[in-house]
């Protein structure tokens, strides 16, 4: 019996320490310590000084990192230049930040070459944009190295502004991520802009009805129309977050309870019973009380975005150039 006991636990062990090793294998805090010790210096620096310049480059630093994440893992293969690669593709087309992520791959070769991934970059680069919209920080394991593979096929599996809860719930779940991830996660357009033409079709014509989506309150409605008129600009860039689109806070989850959600698939987190009660736990009734918890688990969320698919030890490479592969 105890010789049972003793196998069934060392199996549980096992078990868990296997789980462990496939998400997230081989990251770890102070990966680049005795390497390339300014490494985190060196990117805030560069996000800072784009910052600066340019407020909205902090979102898409954030989507740069997400969109990377989510195809081929955390790898940065979302970075290649070149013919049919992820970068090329649709759903990339208006991803922003990359100047910034060369700039501190540059300082980082100059410091230390041929030691930090390009990969790495892209994940403290989005941490430290978050903190300079007023979001939280969190300590960012290091470790990944880069992609040799990046191809505009692959894609198809990012969540898209008309996918329902149920497409966007296993486009998450694929990745290992729950509910309260992807809540949380999509909670990031707290910050940034999206362009008319993934609004417009909600606005005047909506699933050919001739009507607007009759989820959009009727107030807000009639902002959007002025903002995206239904023969206007389809490129024109408007806030996702009415009213707060440059300051990482709950107002967000505030407008999609008050029907004041931009992309569709944002507003349809609350038609969901189990993804609105996690939009009204961040939205609360109290000002910024249950605030503070969305800062809480925002970070906890992207660390774990942050493990998919990494690799590392001597899988991958570590690129000079982080358009190219070596």
């Amino acid at each position: 019996m105890t010789f049972n006991m003793a196998s069934l636990v060392y199996s549980v062990l096992i078990i868990f320490v296997m789980a462990h090793v496939i998400q997230g294998q081989g990251l770890q805090k102070g990966f680049y310590s005795k390497t390339c010790p300014k490494v985190e210096d060196i990117v805030k620096s560069s996000v800072q000084k784009a910052f600066n310049n340019d407020v909205t480059v902090a979102p898409g630093l954030l989507r740069l990192h997400f969109h990377d994440c989510f195809v081929q893992g955390c790898d940065a293969s979302v970075l290649i230049s070149g013919t049919s690669t992820e970068r090329t593709a649709f759903a990339n087309a208006n991803l922003r930040g990359f100047e910034v992520i060369d700039d501190a791959k540059t300082q980082l070769e100059t410091s230390c070459p041929g030691v930090v991934s390009c990969a790495d970059i892209v994940a403290l680069a989005a941490r430290d944009a978050v903190g300079l919209t007023g979001g939280p920080s969190w300590s960012v394991e290091l470790g990944r190295r880069d992609g040799t593979v990046s191809s505009a096929s692959d894609v198809s599996n990012l969540p898209a502004p008309t996918d329902s809860v149920a497409i966007q719930r296993k486009k998450f779940s694929d990745k290992g991520l729950t509910d309260q991830d992807l809540v949380t996660l999509v909670g990031a357009h707290t910050i940034g802009r999206t362009a008319c033409q993934f609004v417009q079709y909600r606005l005047f014509n909506y699933t050919g009805t001739g009507n607007a989506d009759p989820s959009i309150s009727p107030s807000f409605l009639s902002q959007m129309q002025s903002l995206c008129p239904q023969n206007g600009d389809s490129s024109k860039r408007i806030p996702l977050d009415k009213g707060s689109e440059n300051k990482f806070d709950v107002s967000y989850f505030k407008n999609l309870r008050d029907g004041n959600g931009v992309l569709e698939s944002d507003q349809r987190l609350w038609s969901d019973s189990n993804t609105k009660s996690i939009v009204q736990n961040y939205a609360g009734t109290i000002r910024g009380l249950l605030g503070l918890r969305f800062d809480y688990e925002f970070p906890k969320s992207m660390v774990k975005m942050g493990e998919i698919g990494v690799k590392t030890g001597s899988q991958g490479e570590i690129r000079k150039i982080c358009s190219q592969f070596n």
